[in-house]
């Protein structure tokens, strides 16, 4: 006989707690998580992992665990705590095949077996909004489209990048496993990367002497093949026009072996400021950070740079698998909004670009409504440039995030 969990209460109200801050306080997961995880130190590493996995889990299958508990609407939800006990306890049953009592019933497993075997609406079979998967058929096509969110509910893996400035690849993973973080380095895919690697499982990598060393970045094998497509070398002035908290930037430096002139711009000073503390960190001394004030600043920098990075506010389909409670913060106007906000940055940003210089355009969306549609009006509209290539990289294709890139360069 299967022995039953033994899962101690205060951890599943925590959980409960979790994901009302989550879905009535319109927090972010991560930021949910890592406060509780910080609340709660004396936690051992199995708790911690429980609870970070089923927040997250009860997140990306929210919707099919309401139908499953017979809530076909997720409008006049009841959240209170004892309901998302209940909620967190019907995606136990439906995983592990395990009641687990008080938080549900022999009787309630028995609707949940009787709701499996029902002929689910794809919508809710994926867990997304139904306006977020007509978009996406419109968009991609069943075909492209149900792989997708098939990968999109898949947990993501974590990779690194070796910052190469400060140690090789091969030395990275030994000194790694040193301290306990079991990874492999990632086959290039036929891509000049050759740095990256990835966890075998889930691990806290920043606690590691490796982090604290700089030695490397957590950053998805997709989002680091955005700086290889700028095509920089050492000595150039490059221009990170939406920079935040500077993973491209850094990534940047290092391709330009930390010889050259990086600006890095972003409306918000706070990621600004975590990007200095990184840039410090990873030994990169050619950043130069700004706090963007709108055509200002553009006009000052006009026909400046060797290159820039336009890497756009977008939808965030692409990183769904990682970012899940997006899917239920996103609407149709919040698209419309963005992609509004997309043409606006590419027509004004790219005036920063010399003659012979180029621009990359990257989202981390798979919508071709932000990405080649984008580049293709642009294009139409200033022939002093044109596209040298573009790349899409699909969760399903490359077990990473869904990324666009494109690679214009000024005539």
């Amino acid at each position: 006989m299967k022995e039953k969990t033994k899962i101690h209460g205060l951890l599943v109200e925590a959980i409960a707690q979790a994901l009302s801050e989550i879905f009535t306080s319109n927090r972010y997961a991560d930021k949910v998580i890592e406060f509780y995880l910080k609340k709660n130190r004396k936690w051992g590493a199995r708790d911690r992992k429980f609870f970070a996995e089923s927040v997250y889990e009860v997140v990306r299958w929210w919707r099919y665990l309401w139908w499953l508990k017979g809530q076909e609407d997720l409008d006049g939800l009841s959240l209170d705590l004892n309901e998302l006990k209940s909620l967190w306890a019907h995606w136990w049953a439906w995983k592990k095949e395990e009641v687990l009592e008080p938080y549900l019933s022999t009787s309630d497993f028995d609707k949940l077996k009787v709701q499996l075997a029902k002929n689910t609406p794809p919508a809710i079979q994926s867990s997304i909004p139904d306006w977020l998967y007509q978009r996406g058929l419109k968009e991609l096509g069943e075909d492209v489209w149900l792989k997708t969110l098939k990968t999109l509910n898949e947990p993501a893996l974590v990779y690194l990048r070796t910052n190469t400035l400060k140690i090789s690849a091969d030395k990275l993973i030994l000194k790694l496993k040193d301290e306990g973080v079991d990874c492999y380095l990632v086959d290039n895919k036929n891509t000049s990367n050759l740095e990256t690697i990835a966890l075998s499982e889930r691990k806290n990598v920043f606690a590691t002497q490796a982090f604290q060393l700089g030695y490397f970045v957590v950053q998805d094998w997709s989002s680091q093949q955005v700086a290889s497509m700028l095509d920089v070398a050492p000595g150039m002035r490059v221009i990170d026009a939406c920079a935040g908290a500077g993973g491209k930037t850094l990534h940047i430096a290092t391709l330009m072996k930390n010889k050259g002139k990086i600006i890095a711009l972003d409306i918000h000073e706070w990621k600004l400021k975590e990007l200095r503390t990184r840039a410090s960190r990873c030994g990169v001394d050619v950043i130069e950070v700004k706090v963007l004030e709108g055509q200002k600043t553009i006009k000052r920098m006009e026909e400046t740079a060797d290159r820039v990075l336009l890497d756009v506010p977008c939808s965030g389909v692409g990183v769904l698998r990682r970012n899940s409670d997006s899917k239920w913060k996103l609407s149709l106007d919040e698209i419309d909004r963005l992609t509004q906000l997309q043409q606006e940055i590419l027509f004004s940003y790219s005036r920063m670009v010399k003659k012979g210089g180029k621009l990359v355009y990257s989202t981390c969306s798979i919508l071709p409504t932000e990405n080649e549609i984008q580049v293709k009006t642009f294009l139409e509209k200033n022939p002093e440039f044109s596209l040298v290539k573009q790349l899409t990289f699909m969760p399903q294709d490359f077990n990473s995030d869904g990324f666009y890139m494109a690679q214009l360069v000024r005539k």
